[in-house]
Order: C-alpha cells, then structure tokens, then sequence
C-alpha cells in the first residue's frame, strides 16, 4: 500500500517572520498525521531556516529546484549536493513554471533528476500539459514524453526512488481543478506506461495531483486509487487550509 504524501511547494513566498510562523503552525498537524508523510519544499534561502525549525519533528522538507551541476562556475544555482547537506529529502524538478519561464526542456529536467538522485535526494518530477495541449486531447501523449525522456536517461528502476506530481497546466493558479474522474484518469494513464516497462515500480511510485490542490478539493482527489497525495501551492502557505488537506490525506 502506497503511504500519501502531501508535499508544500512555496514558491516564490515568505520572509523570516512568515516562515516561522508557517512551519511552527504545522508541527503539530504534521506530527499527529502519523500514516501520512508531510513535507515542505522552501525557496533555497530558507531550507536552512527549515532544517532548524523541523529539527525533531516528522515534518520532511527539500527544495524547489536544482542544478544539473554539484560545484563550479555557476552562479546563483544551487548544486543538489549543497541541498543535501541541509538534510533535504526531497528536490522538485521540471516544474511547469521552471519548463514555462526558463526554457527547461524534457532533457534538462532528466539530467536535473539525475542529479538529484546522484546527491541522494528523492527528485519529485513535475509533468502535465497545457490548456491547449489538455483541449486537444493530448494529455497522455504529453505526460509520456515527458516520462520517457528520464526513463531514457535514468532507466525505469530510478523510480523506485521518486516521486511523480502531475500538475495540469491549466489548473495552476487559475482556480480550476481537474475534476477527481479526469485526475484519477491521467494518474491511471501514468502508473499503466510506466507498468508497460516494470509492473512492480509502477504499483509502488507515489503520484501526486499538483493542480491547485486545496482543502475543498483534496478529499475527492485523495479518495481516487492511484492518486496517492498532493503537490500543494497556495494553499501550503495557510496552516489551516493545508492542515485540512493533511487531514483529508489521513
């Protein structure tokens, strides 16, 4: 039985004060959640602040993105060994914002992952389609390319120490939400081609639903059998509402 997981994905959010606050809030939610496993992925400036805050407790916690490189001339990145050090369990990579805004291609979302896997971080590997791609019934073609090009480069056992969030483009920020039967579909899409290469990695690889997950949503989505938790945006700013989400994960 695959364990849920409810992941926070701050994005490009939060101050010292905010910070405190937040993860101080969801100590006791996350600690009581004990069949759930709770994580927080922070802007790289903060993973320390984290690391420091969630001392003792179950909350896990990595970061939003990572280099492709561990040490040399790459200002303003991040290497997944530095990540690692500040006991990060977890690195999103290719996330639609990252592919979107800084050009990341399929490729260089591979060699992101590998990377974090070489530092031994758990990547959590962002896929989905856009509004036009979704209204053209594209979505599965989209979702396998974009699986194919990290089984290409990392092989298919790579995902037994992964994690795949699948976030429908069109459903980011704008307050839509794919419907619980269209998430649920796309997920059973996923864990099938990934079953076409090793049925035993497919039946055991958490996918997350990373498309404006929230407290209203979350308890249809979470019931679904092959959606085994959330990649969480706005709402994993607010204690209370991702506290609620937690809960409907329980």
């Amino acid at each position: 039985m695959r364990q849920k997981l409810v992941m926070g994905n701050w994005k490009l959010n939060g101050t010292k004060e905010s910070v405190n606050a937040l993860v101080n809030a969801l100590l006791a939610p996350v600690n009581a959640a004990t069949n759930v496993e709770v994580a927080v992925c922070a802007p790289a400036i903060f993973i320390g602040t984290v690391e420091a805050l969630a001392k003792g407790s179950a909350l896990q916690y990595g970061s939003e993105d990572c280099d492709v490189h561990t040490s040399g001339a790459f200002t303003g990145e991040n290497s997944p060994v530095m990540i690692k050090e500040f006991g990060c369990k977890y690195a999103i990579v290719g996330h639609s914002e990252r592919r979107e805004y800084h050009n990341e291609t399929n490729e260089v979302v591979a060699a992101k992952y590998e990377a974090a896997q070489a530092a031994g971080l758990i990547p959590v590997l962002c896929i989905g389609e856009s509004l036009a791609q979704f209204e053209a019934g594209e979505t599965a073609n989209v979702v396998k390319t974009q699986l194919q090009a990290v089984i290409d480069k990392c092989g298919i056992k790579s995902f037994e120490k992964a994690v795949i969030a699948y976030e429908p483009i069109w459903a980011i920020g704008t307050g839509k939400t794919a419907t619980p039967e269209i998430a649920q579909n796309v997920h059973a899409q996923i864990r099938s081609f990934l079953a076409s290469f090793d049925a035993d990695v497919a039946a055991k690889v958490q996918v997350l639903y990373g498309g404006s997950c929230n407290a209203k949503t979350a308890p249809e989505l979470f019931k679904q059998p092959d959606i085994d938790g959330g990649l969480v945006g706005g709402a994993s700013l607010k204690p209370a509402d991702f506290a609620a989400i937690i809960e409907a994960a329980k």
